[in-house]
């Protein structure tokens, strides 16, 4: 192969491998824009995750006060119905029965009664606030193990990056000494 042969094929050569870089990094290039378009698209879905979220928050708190409501309302209702059927006659009958402990049957012990159901219902809207909190709680983990997974990405980037780097090193340093430098060893 004569020397002009040898020039054009190398040339050919450096023109080729210069087209895969450029298809290579084109490919790079489109993905990356790619995967922008993506997040792009899925940054705009927030608003709409964030209004089901609120909008839910809001139902539970609705279904909470109605669920109350309700508890509130059988409870009034048993002991309106209660009251009329057997409370009134047993507490006149008792009345009558031990002036001598006037009181015992006073209005006040309605009012412990009503103070009772007013704790279950505060109980019960408070474990709803609970669960919204342990919500936040947890979506701020999230947070956090995206960003340290982001992390780990770029770390272990860095090394593949690294490793490419030196094995690039080791095989131009093969190259420049050549094979002929490495010297077997006898084998018995």
């Amino acid at each position: 192969m004569s020397k002009k042969e040898q020039e054009h094929s190398s040339a050919s050569l450096s023109q080729v491998q210069r087209d895969q870089r450029e298809a290579v990094n084109r490919a790079f290039d489109q993905t990356r824009n790619n995967v922008k378009k993506t997040i792009y698209e899925a940054q705009k879905d927030i608003s709409d995750y964030a209004q089901q979220f609120a909008s839910m928050q809001e139902k539970a708190f609705a279904i909470t006060g109605e669920i109350a409501d309700n508890y509130i309302a059988s409870q009034k209702e048993l002991f309106n119905s209660f009251n009329q059927t057997i409370w009134t006659q047993y507490t006149e009958n008792v009345a009558n029965r031990t002036s001598a402990y006037p009181g015992v049957f006073s209005p006040s012990r309605v009012d412990v009664y009503t103070s009772n159901v007013s704790n279950i219902v505060d109980h019960f809207v408070t474990a709803t606030r609970l669960v919204n909190k342990t919500v936040f709680a947890n979506a701020g983990l999230i947070t956090a193990s995206l960003q340290q997974l982001s992390n780990n990405a770029m770390e272990f980037s860095r090394l593949g990056i690294n490793a490419a780097k030196n094995v690039h090193e080791t095989s131009s340093e093969i190259a420049k000494i050549g094979f002929s430098a490495i010297r077997p060893t006898a084998t018995i």
